[in-house]
């Protein structure tokens, strides 16, 4: 009988998978720290990537093309900002549309021809007893650049009537608002600036070729708005001044006398 040795069986190493305190060859890691080092500029380059592009959109430029045939470049903005050039031309033309005083208007006669006639003016109330209670077609045109909050446009006007001579609208008389500086716009809060107005308003008449001129220094605050962005054709000629006036995106909510001490 034969007996057979029990041979010695060779102890397996049990597969281990990420096991703690052992390494792996030089050739391994190598790879793998690659490999980590790839995925991580790839990452990089993403994010990067991402903000190259968000930063582009806000600053990309699109072509419009005006109804006239015009074309004009624009820049997508936030609803609420406006440049201060837009700010500083809205103040401008408002005021210089509402303190020019000539006591002409612009029409057409039945023909459709272009005809000036004098201005009679349009009623707004009294300020009081002895005050005018007209203002000039223009001006009460411009006027709707203006908040209705409050009633301060209506409170505006009688008091710009007060300061319309009655002789504009017998031709007698012309006012002349000189702009002299207008500041930066300085910026309130989200939406809202204050900016300053110096000028000059000069008054002409037939006995004073000369002119008589009072200083005009104001501090305006101004709000963004929403305004239509295309006017139907078949919109009020009443509706179509106010939008006219309000095409910035821009009203004004505050008009006082200058005073420089007060932001000290």
């Amino acid at each position: 009988m034969l007996n057979h040795k029990n041979k010695p069986h060779s102890k397996k190493e049990p597969l281990q998978l990420l096991s703690y305190n052992k390494y792996v060859t030089t050739r391994v890691g190598l790879i793998s720290l690659a490999g980590f080092s790839m995925a991580f500029i790839s990452l990089l380059l993403q994010f990067l990537n991402y903000g190259a592009i968000s930063v582009l959109n806000k600053k990309q430029l699109a072509l419009i093309q005006l109804s006239s045939g015009e074309t004009i470049t624009a820049r997508a903005v936030d609803p609420k900002q406006r440049s201060d050039e837009v700010i500083k031309k809205f103040v401008s033309d408002t005021f210089i549309k509402m303190f020019n005083w000539d006591g002409l208007t612009q029409g057409f006669n039945e023909k459709g021809e272009p005809i000036t006639k004098q201005d009679t003016g349009i009623e707004v109330g009294r300020l009081n007893n002895k005050s005018n209670s007209r203002v000039t077609s223009r001006a009460y045109d411009a006027a709707f650049a203006l908040s209705e909050n409050g009633g301060f446009r209506a409170a505006f006007l009688k008091k710009l009537a007060s300061i319309t001579p009655t002789s504009v609208f017998n031709g007698d008389a012309q006012v002349s608002l000189i702009p002299r500086f207008i500041s930066n716009p300085r910026k309130i809060r989200e939406g809202k600036w204050e900016i300053d107005f110096i000028g000059t308003l000069v008054t002409f008449d037939r006995a004073d070729n000369a002119g008589t001129g009072i200083t005009f220094n104001k501090t305006v605050t101004v709000s963004s708005i929403s305004n239509p962005e295309y006017t139907p054709a078949n919109t009020t000629d009443l509706a179509k001044k106010i939008y006219s006036a309000r095409r910035a995106g821009l009203e004004i909510t505050e008009i006082v006398d200058l005073n420089l001490g007060r932001r000290k």
